[in-house]
């Protein structure tokens, strides 16, 4: 292909067919995939739970953890 066939099937595409407009916020966020989360409030954390057994049983060496 030469450049002047480029050219013609590049203009062929542009002036052919509709615009596409690009997609609005509300068309964007209905293509997002839904994606559920329950979150439940709890009043006992158990990872906050473990962590102070771990750190009962043991101190670091620099204590850059012991205020937390």
């Amino acid at each position: 292909m030469d450049h002047r066939e480029v050219e013609e099937t590049l203009a062929q595409l542009l002036t052919e067919g509709e615009v596409e407009m690009p997609p609005t916020a509300q068309a964007v966020k209905q293509k997002l995939p839904f994606n559920p989360e329950i979150r439940i409030p709890s009043q006992w954390d158990p990872v906050a739970e473990e962590t102070k057994l771990y750190r009962a049983l043991a101190k670091e060496v620099d204590s850059r953890y012991d205020g937390r």
